[in-house]
């Protein structure tokens, strides 16, 4: 059970930081869930609900009554208390009988993933802990709930290559259904009908999942299928990705249009392509355990500009997992947005996408985006990676 791995995988990393206890502390989970709780429960508790787990090995969950029998047939937690009134009295019992001098909560300045608990939910907790004088003992749960999130299991590594084997299926099959006076949108329900046809969800949004851009002056990203029509001497491509128990993929494929008599892309098409190629592969390779993002987008980066492109304007690569964007640490600049997630050391299990773009004049955009996972000598593939432009005839 993927829930038992996450909590295991958690002891160690509690006591890898050095922190006594950790606590995600929710309630109506089903309208304002903590990111970290679809690695603890995989239910939605209601009413105030404590998920402890200490450094010594311990595991708690301190929950409403008539959602107690829920916890227990999970099989994940050694004590399992449940109560009518209030969460108070038992929390307060649990924790003084662990007497943490480190309580880390799920808040955290620089990363949403790891910021789960409310303002409210904290003041609670800290108001009760000052009645045994813990409350002073609270700390960011930055780290832990980050590790936790980013190190992925062998379980969650397999779902995200199914999910990747589907997605890589559907940009074979559009590649049939491409041709000249398609318009975006038709191209993008083509393969928005073909996921739902194998029962599949989308890996974001699905007004924009997938997304679909042709030839230049499109938005670029993060944008909705238009009716924008193929045509022949223009670059074509595509951000698609799939969710497959509860993991996702996250995948860009560009494709050149070929005009009449053309058997292969012109020179400043392919060149434009193989910088992209050259750029991912340099920033791969360099990809190990113990170096920072930052370093990572300033090879793929200064790669790009140097054959005569501008920057791209956005990070190199972002972490994925359940959700398409799913991590504190980042292949990116050093810039204000970013805070400081370029700066959080790469570890080893993190699963990463490496997506550089350049425009090439009058043709569109050239982006290729490919995931891989880092293991101790570096950065491996999770598919077969594009190599070659896809020329639609």
């Amino acid at each position: 059970m993927l829930v038992k791995e996450k909590v295991d995988q958690a002891v160690g990393i509690l006591q890898e930081y050095k922190t006594d206890c950790w606590i995600t502390f929710v309630r109506e989970s089903g309208m304002m869930r903590d990111p970290m709780m679809d690695y603890l429960c995989p239910a939605d508790m209601t009413w105030h609900s404590a998920f402890i787990i200490t450094r010594s090995g311990g595991t708690h969950a301190i929950v409403g009554q008539m959602e107690k029998l829920t916890i227990e047939e999970m099989g994940v937690y050694q004590t399992v208390s449940g109560y009518v009134e209030g969460i108070k009295s038992e929390l307060l019992d649990t924790l003084k009988a662990i007497n943490p001098r480190t309580i880390a909560v799920n808040y955290s300045v620089n990363s949403e993933v790891c910021d789960g608990i409310t303002h409210g939910m904290f003041l609670t907790l800290q108001e009760m802990l000052s009645e045994i004088g813990f409350e002073d003992r609270l700390v960011s749960a930055e780290k832990i709930a980050s590790s936790v999130k980013a190190r992925k299991t062998g379980t969650e590594v397999e779902r995200m290559q199914r999910a990747i084997g589907h997605t890589l299926d559907i940009f074979s099959l559009v590649k049939d259904f491409i041709q000249p006076g398609k318009t975006e949108k038709e191209i993008a329900a083509f393969m928005t009908a073909e996921a739902e046809r194998r029962g599949l969800g989308f890996g974001w949004d699905p007004a924009h999942c997938p997304a679909v851009f042709t030839g230049p002056d499109t938005a670029g990203a993060h944008y909705q299928p238009t009716d924008r029509e193929v045509e022949r001497g223009h670059v074509l491509n595509m951000d698609f990705g799939l969710k497959v128990a509860d993991y996702t993929s996250d995948l860009q494929r560009t494709f050149y249009i070929l005009e009449a008599g053309e058997t292969e892309a012109p020179p400043e098409v392919q060149k434009g392509f193989e910088t992209i190629l050259t750029a991912i592969e340099k920033s791969r390779g360099a990809l190990v355990p113990g170096v920072q993002g930052v370093e990572i987008d300033k090879i793929a980066r200064e790669h790009v500009v140097s054959q005569g492109y501008d920057e791209f304007p956005h990070g190199l690569g972002h972490q994925v997992g359940r959700f398409a964007h799913d991590g504190t640490a980042l292949l990116g600049p050093a810039w204000e947005k970013y805070a400081t997630k370029p700066f959080e050391p790469i570890e080893e299990n993190m699963v990463f996408t490496i997506e550089p773009r350049l425009m090439v004049p009058n043709r569109g955009t050239v982006t290729v985006e490919e995931m891989v996972l880092v293991k101790a000598g570096g950065a491996e593939y999770l598919a077969e990676p594009q190599k070659e432009l896809l020329l639609i005839g």
